[in-house]
């Protein structure tokens, strides 16, 4: 076991980590396998975070780790753009394969959900060959400077960082008056026959896991159909079979025209892919996309063992399973504990909005004490929402019964104790 310590690791990143990127917790990891986390100090935690939804198949899956070394033995970087290899190669086919759509599709690769968000806008654009982008109230697509105007919440994603992009429009997410807002939008904000997409996530994340009802996205996207405006499913968080189904968007029957993956696609190794309609995809002029380590062989090794696991392992089977079990449970919180208000997401990506009061309120810090006390347990969780105050679950889908029992019991004694 290391001799060195949380605090002595914590002192050091104060002094060499930009004080813009903070840390949940002061947990300094050390190893994880599965649905557990082990610091420096030989301490372990469950995991019930999955740095924010990366680990769907768990830390270390055997199947990852061979895959790394063994594509680490041959080579790690040539660029795609300047010399190609089947791995990556193999890796689109794969993934054009499981994305939803009964058409023919192409993919491309780049490092992170923003690029992927970023690109998809991009492509849209050059398809459509207009510049109007529409989203979501609670969105969040990224940090760059067009996915941070994308997202929603100001801070801390946007705060100070203005101004923003151009030609981005905002309308409200699965309300009761439902997609029918959207006419609102060309009335009042911007001609329909301007607007290359609407980008929305299936079950939105940062925004606060807020999934909207049925037939929401079918008339959506009849909307989008009859304006020839492309549906883009930003599926970065929801995707990869943390709903129960591959991507979320497929409790919707719906077919997007352009799909956005990253997150658990390679288990935390960096890469993220646009999937679209091969027309659309192959709109753009060659060397309009791409960039240095698009398509990381590495990644891209690591991306298809985690197909092969899926397959191979009913990771989907695991995935519906552990959300029948979390919600069960968690609706005998919402019966229990005043704090808790409302269940929100789908299948396995499920959170527990925090209220307090009798006009229910958002709880922010009673959300943010439950996240410390859990820690000092030995659980790990995450809060989000615009208003701070929801508990989100990304479980490993291969935890153990007794491990998610114990994470359970864990987060209900917190839960018993804010309620007190």
């Amino acid at each position: 076991m290391s001799t060195v310590t949380n605090e002595a690791l914590q002192q050091l990143r104060t002094q060499v980590i930009s004080a813009g990127v903070t840390s949940v917790t002061p947990v300094h990891v050390e190893s994880a396998r599965g649905a557990i986390v082990r610091d420096v100090e030989g301490r372990e935690y469950i995991d019930f975070g999955g740095g924010i939804g990366v680990m769907n198949i768990g830390h270390c899956h055997p199947k990852v780790v061979a895959a790394i070394k063994a594509q680490a033995e041959k080579f790690h970087h040539t660029c795609f753009m300047v010399s190609p290899y089947e791995v990556a190669i193999k890796l689109a086919e794969r993934l054009c394969a499981v994305t939803p759509g009964q058409f023919p599709k192409k993919a491309i690769f780049v490092n992170s959900g923003a690029e992927a968000v970023e690109n998809a806008v991009k492509i849209a654009r050059y398809y459509t060959k207009r510049p109007a982008v529409i989203v979501f109230d609670n969105a969040y697509h990224g940090r760059t400077l067009l996915t941070m105007t994308m997202t929603s919440k100001v801070k801390p994603y946007k705060f100070g960082f203005g101004p923003f992009a151009p030609e981005i429009y905002r309308m409200p997410f699965g309300d009761v008056a439902g997609p029918e807002k959207l006419k609102d939008v060309f009335l009042k904000h911007v001609n329909p026959e301007a607007v290359a997409c609407v980008v929305a996530e299936p079950v939105q994340g940062e925004g606060g896991f807020i999934a909207p009802p049925p037939g929401y996205f079918q008339e959506l996207v009849k909307i989008c159909r009859e304006n020839g405006i492309l549906f883009v499913s930003d599926e970065i968080q929801s995707g990869m079979g943390r709903t129960g189904k591959m991507f979320a968007i497929e409790h919707w029957g719906v077919e997007p025209d352009l799909i956005t993956v990253a997150k658990s696609l390679a288990a935390g190794m960096p890469i993220a892919a646009v999937v679209g309609r091969k027309e659309v995809m192959d709109s753009v002029h060659p060397w309009g996309l791409g960039g240095t380590y698009g398509s990381n062989p590495v990644a891209s090794a690591a991306a298809l063992a985690v197909l092969e696991a899926f397959e191979e392992e009913d990771m989907l089977g695991k995935s519906r399973a552990l959300g029948k079990k979390l919600f069960e449970r968690f609706e005998t919180y919402r019966k229990k504990y005043p704090i808790v208000g409302e269940i929100r997401g789908l299948g396995a990506m499920l959170g527990l909005a925090l209220v307090k009061g009798d006009l229910r309120e958002p709880a922010a810090d009673e959300a943010k004490k439950l996240a410390a006390l859990c820690l000092e347990r030995g659980l790990i969780i995450l809060v989000c929402g615009t208003y701070s105050n929801v508990v989100r679950v990304l479980v490993p889908f291969v935890i153990t019964d007794a491990q998610l029992e114990k994470g359970l019991s864990i987060l209900e004694q917190g839960l018993a104790e804010l309620s007190k």
